[in-house]
This record gives C-alpha cells, sequence and structure tokens, in this order.
C-alpha cells in the first residue's frame, strides 16, 4: 500500500517539495534581510521620539509583504484541500479504479486510512515547514509589532498551520467521497473551508478562552495612540488601541465612545470634533480632534486577551482544528462501508 500510495501521490510530492523549497529560500533571504533592517532600528532607538519613529519605518517597510506571505499561507491549506483531498477518493469512485483494490486482500478502510494517513501527513509536514519558515523570518518584525494575535497572523505562525492543513485534507476527502464526483468535490471543499477560515478567526476564537475586561480613558494621548478614528457609517468609534502596560495583548472587542454616564457619544458631537474642531495647535496623529474629543470626559470599554495566552491559543485552536479533522476521518471510516 505505501508504494502504491507513493505511485499515486509522487507528483503531488515532487511539486510541494519544489514549491516549498523556493519558499523557504525567499524567506531565509528575506528574513536576513528584516534581520538588518533590525539592527539598524535598535541602532537609531536612542530616545523615545525617535525610537517610535524608527519602529514605524520599520514596520512600514515590511508590514505589506509579510501580510502578503501570511495570506498567500492561509491559501495553502486550501489548495491542499481542493487539490489533494477532495479529488484523493472522489477521482477512485468517480473512474471505478477502487474496485481493482477492494477485489484484493485489503478491506475498504484499510485502504482509505492508508490513502488519507499517507497524503495527509505530507499535507500537514509542507503546512508546518512552510509555517516554521515565514515565522523565523518575521519573528523581529512580530516583535516590533506587537500583533500575533492579528487575524493573518495569527493562522500563519507557529503551529496553527498545521491543524489548518490537516482539517481541509480531511475535509475535501470527506466532501469527495459524499459527492464521488472530483470537480464538484473541488469546489465545495473550497467553498466550505473558505467560510471556516473566515468563521473561526472572528466567531470562534475570541471566545477560546475568557476574556480580561478593562476600561481605558479616551486622553489626548490614548486617543492619537490609535491606528484609526471613525468609520464610514459615521458611528464614533475608536481603533488600534492598546491596553495600557500590555501592548502585546489581544484587544478582542472595544465598545463605541461613551460618556461619563456609560451611554455613547452622541454622532452630532462625534463629527463635530472629527471635520471642525477647535483650532488648538496640537500635534499628534489625530491633533485637534484628539483635544476635542478628550474636554467630553470619554472612555471606551475592551475586552482582551493577555500577551501569555499566545501559546494556549495557538494550542486551542491547533487541537480544535485536529479534533474536527479526526471526526471527519471517522464519518469518512463509517461512509466507506456504503460506498
Amino acid at each position: 500500500m505505501i508504494w502504491l500510495n507513493w505511485r499515486q501521490f509522487r507528483v503531488q510530492a515532487i511539486a510541494a517539495a519544489v514549491g516549498l523549497a523556493l519558499f523557504a529560500g525567499y524567506l531565509l533571504y528575506l528574513g536576513m534581510d528584516i534581520r538588518d533592517a533590525h539592527d539598524a532600528y535598535r541602532s537609531r532607538c536612542a530616545g523615545t521620539t525617535g525610537c517610535a519613529q524608527a519602529a514605524a519605518e520599520f514596520q512600514g517597510t515590511y508590514r505589506n509583504t509579510l501580510l502578503f506571505l501570511a495570506a498567500g499561507l492561509g491559501l495553502v491549506p486550501v489548495v491542499i484541500g481542493v487539490f489533494w483531498g477532495a479529488p484523493l477518493i472522489a477521482r477512485e469512485l468517480e473512474l471505478g479504479t477502487h474496485r481493482l483494490v477492494w477485489n484484493q486482500s485489503v478491506t475498504r478502510r484499510r485502504w482509505l486510512l492508508a490513502r488519507t494517513a499517507f497524503a495527509g501527513l505530507a499535507a500537514m509536514v509542507v503546512a508546518g515547514l512552510a509555517a516554521l519558515a515565514l515565522t523565523w523570518a518575521a519573528s523581529p518584525y512580530d516583535r516590533v509589532a506587537s500583533d500575533r494575535f492579528g487575524t493573518i497572523e495569527f493562522g500563519a505562525r507557529n503551529i496553527v498551520p498545521i491543524g489548518y492543513a490537516f482539517l481541509a485534507f480531511t475535509l475535501g476527502t470527506v466532501i469527495g467521497l459524499f459527492l464521488r464526483r472530483t470537480l464538484p468535490a473541488m469546489a465545495v471543499t473550497g467553498a466550505v473551508f473558505l467560510v471556516v477560515q473566515f468563521a473561526v478567526p472572528n466567531l470562534v476564537r475570541p471566545h477560546l478562552m475568557p476574556s480580561e475586561r478593562a476600561t481605558l480613558p479616551m486622553t489626548a494621548q490614548a486617543i492619537n495612540q490609535a491606528r484609526n478614528l471613525g468609520s464610514i457609517t459615521g458611528a464614533p468609534v475608536i481603533g488600534g488601541l492598546q491596553v495600557p502596560g500590555a501592548p502585546d495583548a489581544w484587544i478582542s472587542d472595544t465598545s463605541p465612545l461613551r460618556t461619563a454616564d456609560g451611554r455613547t457619544l452622541d454622532g452630532k458631537a462625534f463629527n463635530a470634533c472629527l471635520n471642525s474642531p477647535p483650532k488648538t495647535g496640537a500635534d499628534g496623529t489625530f491633533g485637534d480632534t484628539a483635544v476635542c474629543l478628550s474636554a467630553l470626559d470619554l472612555h471606551v470599554d475592551l475586552e482582551y486577551q493577555p500577551s501569555d495566552r499566545y501559546w494556549p491559543f495557538q494550542l486551542a485552536e491547533t487541537g480544535l482544528y485536529l479534533a474536527a479533522g479526526a471526526l471527519l476521518t471517522l464519518i469518512a471510516l463509517r461512509r466507506v462501508r456504503r460506498a
């Protein structure tokens, strides 16, 4: 069975090995370049003002590149599910070649386990090595950016991609086993797994552990440290805040700007400060707007996860994917008896 699986899977394995080697080679070059830039950033970090400017320039140089690579790595499990998992059994059933094996001494379950174990392990190895290379290359940037919990970054670092790859592969295998047609199975697998990739970070991940809560007064300094203010709907919201004393914390929910009595800030008052604040000559990211809003005695309520929960979250989410993949494997073993 091992030799047969290798014969049937060798093209995909060789293509994955070549792609992984090219990806790792580029990340080696990028990682060394990031480390040189990080050394230069540290040498410029002589004072608080100079350090902030140097950090902003360092992050700006590599932010888009690393986001693009993380998003690309996020598509690797989709490719695995669509091109490795979905056709694995569906093609055999569609062409009828499974009957040749089932008429031998190999049972259906053993045949299915052998096929899925061989290709599934390869999928996990490919995703794991790619994630390891990206984690190494981006580690100096991640220390400065303090955004390891970012929606895209979290799913492309350390061990989570291994769980993603296993889930995508088993999902494709099960869908192919049920649909018995290769192209429909590939299409459904891609669509379903994209939904999973959206749903888990936004709907599941924030609830894997109970959140801590904090109230953050909206002083002019706090507002100027935010990344964005307002929204396309005109709502009184602020984003990109940091928990005082814990810049690496993951803020999972931020309330709208609230007045001292706990009510949401009136939209007219917010827009007045946003569009036509009194001229004070204040500097900072939002300048006069920050001064105008701080005079209203505002605050926001935060829900966040401390930075020391990063690895528990990595383990919990990876375990969730592995458990879901194992459940899908059990479903496949039951289904193959009636295939």
